[in-house]
């Protein structure tokens, strides 16, 4: 995968943003009472974690192409 700089910096920022939004989920769900709200919180956890791997595993592409910052 050919990839230029600003295309593996944008990738980074991504990763960055997704992992505030994991914490903040986490944090969020412990203060929340509704079940309801819970299960979509914790679905989203879940969710942003499998998009943080996959983000990692292209940022690996990346190292391995040469292309990182």
């Amino acid at each position: 995968m050919k990839s230029a700089l600003h295309e593996t910096l944008e990738v980074h920022e991504l990763a960055a943003f997704k992992t505030i939004c994991l914490t903040t989920s986490k944090t969020m769900r412990a203060l929340v009472s509704d079940p309801e709200l819970k299960d979509i919180m914790q679905q989203d956890v879940e969710l942003t974690h499998v998009q943080l791997q996959e983000l990692n595993s292209v940022l690996a592409n990346y190292v391995q192409a040469g292309v990182a910052p």
